[in-house]
Parts: structure tokens; sequence; C-alpha cells
């Protein structure tokens, strides 16, 4: 999202992080799960366009609910099935708010997550991101400990209807590996270091919430619509 061009110019109350992890190569017919190398991702309006999170919701809504997780992550499960459904509730199907879901896979103690955030994306292309993005939450203590995900994966795609053949293709293969790489570096340069983590976007500004439980969420949801509501008038 071009939005985070300017914010990325100025951001000061994250901090500026910092992210390391191991580059993969690019390997035909082999499910990449690490990053790759992305060209250009030192320069911060190339990174805002390259960076995608995956959004529902009224793109006009006033408010933003960004949130940064890992498939892997116990918290983001958690939220995922608790918290995001009140959410989506009360701010998300009202068109208050629009939520928007960047991968962060914190690759250096979740072997799976990076292969976790492609699999959704794959399923997004099957019109089913949302859909696919709730079963890995829901089975996430089933595939998290496995040596290899790639089954379980795919599984999940054949239970929602998928194309396999399709599916299959995109799995194994390294597209989306580009998108996720460039999504943790926006992570890294907005400061954010755990999963999960909420940030709230309204006219241009970012406001991290302080816990992620769904009572923090929404009292600095309301605040920030206050704060709309009073500029506008």
């Amino acid at each position: 999202m071009t939005r985070f061009y300017l914010i990325l110019g100025t951001i000061t109350v994250l901090g500026v992080g910092a992210i390391s992890w191991v580059v993969g190569g690019n390997v035909l017919g082999t499910a990449v799960s690490d990053p790759i190398e992305v060209e250009g991702l030192d320069d911060m309006q190339v990174l805002a366009e390259l960076a995608q999170g995956v959004s529902s919701g009224d793109t006009a809504a006033a408010v933003t609910i960004i949130e940064f997780g890992d498939y892997q992550c116990p918290g983001c499960g958690g939220f995922a099935l608790s918290v995001k459904p009140q959410l989506d509730l009360m701010f998300v199907q009202t068109g208050r708010a629009q939520f928007v879901f960047y991968d962060f896979p914190l690759i250096a103690i979740h072997a799976h997550a990076f292969l976790a955030a492609r699999a959704a994306r794959c399923a997004g292309d099957e019109g089913q991101y949302w859909e696919y993005h709730q079963q890995l939450f829901r089975n996430q203590s089933s595939w998290s400990g496995r040596q290899s995900a790639v089954g379980a994966f795919l599984g999940y795609g054949e239970a929602l209807g998928f194309d396999q053949d399709t599916f299959e293709g995109c799995l194994k293969s390294d597209k989306y590996a580009d998108v996720v790489t460039a999504n943790m570096r926006l992570g890294a340069e907005l400061g954010i270091s755990g999963t999960p983590t909420v940030l709230i976007e309204a006219q241009g500004q970012l406001r991290p919430v302080i816990g992620v439980d769904f009572q923090s969420i929404e009292e600095a949801i309301e605040s920030v619509l206050e704060d709309v509501g009073a500029a506008r008038d």
C-alpha cells in the first residue's frame, strides 16, 4: 500500500527496527520457505509498493486496522480465532474500518511460517484467502510441529475445494516469496519485532495499540474515530 511511503519517511513512534534472515534461492519445483533476494527494497518508495497486505472491508473507511502476523505464532492464532471475529463484526462489517493483514513470519523460531504465508496467498488465487487464513490458524497445533508442512497445507486446500494442480503448483514454487519478503522488510522498517502487532492507521498516521485484546483495540479505534470526526468538523 503506497500510503506507507510517507509513513516510512517520518515514523518515529514505533522506532526503526532491524531484521535478519536467511536468503534462499529460487528452485524450480521447490516450495520456497525462506525470504528471497528482492531488488529495490532499500528504496522506501519501492518497498511501499512491493509490500502488499490483504484487506477486508471498505477501502474508503476512515480507519484501517493493520495486523502484522505469523501463521505459526500461537498468539496470532488466538487473535485470529477470538479477537478478529469481534473486530469484523463491530467495525469491518459495519463499514467503520477496514482490516489489513501483513505477513511477518518469525523465521528464526518458526520454520514453517514463511511457507504458510505463501500458502495463504496461493489460496487467494483460488478466491479463498481468508478461509485458508482461518484454516491455518485453526489447525496450527497440527502442522506447526511437523518436519514438513507441505502435505498439510495441500490438504487444507483440498478440503476447501481448490484446483489441486494449480494450488500445488503455486505452493511448490517461489510465487509470492517476493511479497512475503517485502512485507517482512516493511515490518522491520516500522519497528515491528513480535507478533501479533496491531496498528491503527487514519489520515496518514500510524498508532500502535498496546495490547492485542479486543477491548484495547476497540478503545484505540474509537479514539481515532473521534479524532477523525473532530478534524472534519
